[in-house]
């Protein structure tokens, strides 16, 4: 490597540092912060957003950036990835004035707090206010680095390279094919034991979703599973931060959003570690980290052969309160197809659905066809729209979830770009690794990690979203794998 590359990676890593530490202190504000120390937690936000800041834009890096492209085409190969992707960053972060910074880390602190005050109160007029700065700042944002378009800009700080009219032709043709299956599915639906899955100890389900996780592959010696409000995922390869939320009435719950989290800790466990804090050690973007999770979530938790390891020790971990629920009759409990009003507690059918829903508002809101003040109401046409569902209350419609605090404007298309790509690595891997759903029936999966880890972690950023899909899967990104699979599973 050369002396300027060297530079350039060890400057990019000393702000990689900084942003790790506001990354703690978010997961300690959503997980350990005491109520009254909100204010000041703010400050230290605002505060280390401004250090990262001034790391991340410092003439050096500008002056390295300079010397690698002076060097052009002749260059390795990782300098130039390095190159792109830091050059894409600098240029970026550089016309963010250092206010800019303290003001949207600032406000990101305070949004969080008064989102999770509304949620519980089933209020959306007190979020309404910080919804309305964050649009303001993210418009901003794009305006300050002379991006025409918001709402593109926000798509592709998620998943660089996507735009709405991709996301559009993406989701139209999902929405042809999904909707008419969703409800072939839906009219065929079999009784399940849900009511039955009561009274299970938060305990017991924390020792048991410790052991799945642990049995995935998840280095607990490298992160740590804690509890939010709303599940997420943090940090880098170095120290990982997941959470979960229990409920002694809902016990598949609090496991499958452990085993969706971790997805995104195996993901970001696998990146080169001695990489990261650079582009050939950080994940390509949202919609891959989403297909890591999606995948261990739908793909290999909810299939038969992983209950046929776990379900004893599900049963032992609970006795007695599954005598009355036969080995059937759970899986169809786990993998049962029904609308409902909460996103991710939704099933793998209609979960796009949601993900659609939440597309078409951000659109509108970044338009200007949809006013702040009008939110509830179009959320609630829309729910009604496409799951046939009204809530009864903003707290099971437009406050669930937690993105718009954070000023997260276009990360839930992810999700639904993740089902598509799962899908797609699914089939893939399944003509690739013969006799895997045997290793899920024993309890291994070593050789799934494994071709994960080569196919999508060990590449870093190297490839952008729709060309890694494409040279792990000899195609681009699209709906009918996620379609087909979901016909597979379900459709009988």
């Amino acid at each position: 490597m050369s002396p300027a590359a060297e530079t350039l990676v060890a400057d990019l890593k000393r702000a990689n540092v900084l942003a790790s530490v506001s990354s703690l202190l978010s997961w300690d504000e959503q997980v350990h912060l005491p109520p009254a120390s909100a204010a000041r937690r703010g400050e230290q936000s605002a505060l280390l957003a401004e250090l990262h800041h001034a790391a991340a834009t410092a003439p050096r890096i500008g002056d390295s950036l300079a010397l690698l492209e002076a060097a052009g085409a002749s260059a390795p190969a990782d300098e130039q990835v390095l190159r792109r992707h830091a050059r894409k960053d600098y240029d970026r972060l550089t016309k963010l004035p250092a206010e800019f910074v303290r003001e949207k880390a600032r406000l990101d602190s305070e949004a969080y707090h008064a989102w999770a005050e509304a949620r519980a109160a089933k209020d959306f007029p007190k979020f309404a206010p910080f919804l309305q700065r964050q649009l303001d700042l993210a418009k901003r944002e794009a305006e300050l680095l002379g991006l025409p378009d918001g709402y593109d800009y926000a798509l592709d700080k998620h998943d660089p390279g996507m735009t709405a009219a991709r996301i559009e032709a993406l989701f139209t043709e999902l929405k042809r094919d999904l909707v008419p299956l969703a409800r072939r599915i839906a009219g065929n639906r079999q009784p399940t034991k849900r009511d039955a899955l009561r009274g299970f100890p938060v305990e017991a389900q924390r020792e048991f979703l410790r052991a799945v996780t642990t049995a995935l592959g998840f280095d607990y010696s490298r992160g740590r599973i804690d509890v939010s409000l709303h599940p997420f995922c943090s940090g880098d390869g170095h120290d990982i931060r997941m959470t979960t939320r229990f409920d002694a009435d809902n016990p598949l719950d609090s496991l499958f959003s452990a085993i969706h989290e971790t997805g995104h800790g195996l993901y970001e466990q696998g990146l080169p570690r001695e990489w990261i804090g650079t582009p050939l050690g950080e994940a390509v973007g949202m919609g891959i980290h989403e297909s890591q999770s999606r995948l261990w979530e739908n793909q290999v938790a909810r299939s038969t052969a992983f209950w046929q390891h776990w379900e004893p020790k599900f049963r032992a971990a609970f006795a007695p309160r599954l005598d009355g629920v036969s080995f059937d009759e759970l899986l169809r409990t786990v993998n049962e197809v029904a609308p409902t009003l909460i996103r991710v507690d939704a099933d793998e059918v209609t979960y796009n659905l949601h993900i659609v829903l939440r597309f078409e508002l951000e659109r509108r809101l970044f338009r200007g066809d949809l006013a702040v003040a009008d939110v509830p109401a179009a959320w609630n046409a829309l729910s009604q729209e496409l799951l046939g569902l009204t809530p009864a209350h903003d707290g099971e419609g437009c406050l669930q979830d937690i993105h718009w605090s954070g000023g997260a404007f276009g990360y839930f298309p992810s999700y639904c770009l993740g089902n598509m790509i799962a899908a797609q690595l699914w089939y893939t891997v399944l003509a690739a690794l013969p006799g895997l759903e045997a290793d899920f029936a024993a309890g291994r999966y070593g050789r799934l990690l494994g071709w994960l880890r080569t196919q999508i972690h060990e590449r870093g950023r190297r490839l952008e979203t729709e060309e890694l899909v494409r040279a792990v899967t000899g195609e681009g990104i699209s709906p009918r794998h996620l379609v087909r699979y979901l016909g597979e599973r379900y459709g009988g």
